[in-house]
């Protein structure tokens, strides 16, 4: 996310979650002692005796910090706001705008303090270091097999949970044609007009966009040199433009064109549409590059049922379907459409994508981070 990752500072467009408590150094009550230590220790609902003695031990605490979770993100608003009503836990969220790399530094910077994050939801190179770091507790949710075996942690630290392919979004009332691939945005009809959804050395879907730019141009997994040197080009010939794409940038017409993933273009769609606005979404066939974001708990969360919680709900039917209303592919999809618990009105509406999505494994990703950390700033700056 970002919109450091900057999930946006956006994603939102306005977004109004609800503030975390500055109560400052507090420490954390709730996994020090007793019932709470039990939870932070916990590895599956069964520890705590069932769904139903975790939903009480929950509830006892009261209590959700999350960060970075934009509420125009994915349908983040109406997860949270179902989270709340089924089980009245106050969720709050810090920095809504946030970046997966604010999210890890939040947890070490806020250790042992009851202000800190439960939970994390951090694009897939950012959990694999967090997990490296030893921030993360291992749980299983309910349902934790019917995650994908490529798409989960062994550990069970941290699991894909929705994701899409990235995508650009266009301004149709303010560029005469849209592009439709990478190699459509090197023309000169584009000048200053294509950004990203953040830093990709902190934001999920930059990082995402390198990385298809990447296969866009004879690069591959082991591979992300290519997409940095894309931008670089664009860069030089004027195209590429600095600012920080977001729903408010875009209607201000600022960031015209946004290559973002197809789940937060969708929804751009159909906000823009009620004012008036055309935006058009295409996943380009020349760097077709699929990705989900994952979900974890923080090692030292101060209200560790109610992360438990949390990532019981976010893994149910009901949520992946509200996911999927956010056009974002659920993680769970495959084995809710062999149940039939799929809504599959909003499976429908989802942009048309044809073969079988791949994905970077942990090494190839943190091979491209580094790469990225090492050459981004160089590329885009000269």
């Amino acid at each position: 996310m970002n919109v450091s990752l900057s999930r946006t500072t956006v994603l939102a467009g306005g977004l109004a979650a609800a503030a975390l408590a500055l109560s400052a150094c507090g420490a954390a009550p709730n996994a020090q002692s007793g019932a709470g230590a039990k939870a932070a220790t916990a590895t599956s609902a069964k520890d705590f005796g069932g769904m139903n003695a975790l939903v009480t031990a929950a509830k006892k605490e009261g209590t959700l910090n999350a960060i970075a979770l934009p509420r125009d993100w994915a349908n983040y608003g109406a997860l949270i706001d179902g989270f709340q009503k089924k089980y009245g836990i106050k969720v709050q969220v810090d920095n809504p705008d946030g970046a997966s790399q604010d999210e890890i530094n939040a947890v070490t910077s806020r250790k042992g303090q009851d202000r800190a994050p439960d939970v994390l939801d951090l694009g897939s190179s950012f959990e694999i270091s967090a997990a490296q770091q030893g921030l993360l507790a291992p749980y299983k949710v309910a349902s934790y097999d019917e995650i994908p075996a490529a798409q989960r942690d062994p550990q069970a630290r941290w699991y894909n949970d929705y994701g899409g392919y990235m995508s650009i979004g266009c301004d149709a009332g303010r560029v005469k044609k849209c592009p439709e691939t990478f190699a459509d945005l090197l023309k000169p009809q584009y000048k200053g007009q294509v950004a990203l959804n953040g830093n990709p050395t902190k934001s999920g879907s930059a990082f995402g966009a390198v990385y298809a730019a990447a296969l866009a141009n004879k690069g591959s997994f082991d591979d992300i040199q290519p997409g940095i040197d894309f931008f670089a080009k664009l860069k030089k010939n004027g195209n590429y433009n600095p600012v920080e794409s977001t729903p408010a940038t875009i209607e201000k017409g600022e960031t015209p064109i946004s290559i973002d993933w197809d789940y937060l273009n969708s929804g751009y769609a159909d906000e823009f549409k009620k004012k008036g606005a055309d935006w058009k979404v295409a996943v380009p066939k020349d760097g077709k590059f699929a990705q989900y974001y994952s979900q974890a708990i923080n090692k030292d969360a101060p209200h560790p049922a109610a992360a438990r919680l949390w990532q019981e709900y976010l893994y149910s039917d009901e949520a992946q379907n509200l996911w999927l209303k956010g056009y974002a592919r659920p993680a769970r999809m495959a084995a809710m459409e062999k149940a039939g618990t799929l809504d599959k009105a909003a499976a429908a509406k989802l942009p048309k994508v044809t073969g079988t999505p791949t994905f970077p494994s942990n090494a190839q990703q943190s091979k491209a981070k580094q790469t990225l950390g090492q050459g981004w700033g160089k590329a885009v700056s000269e």
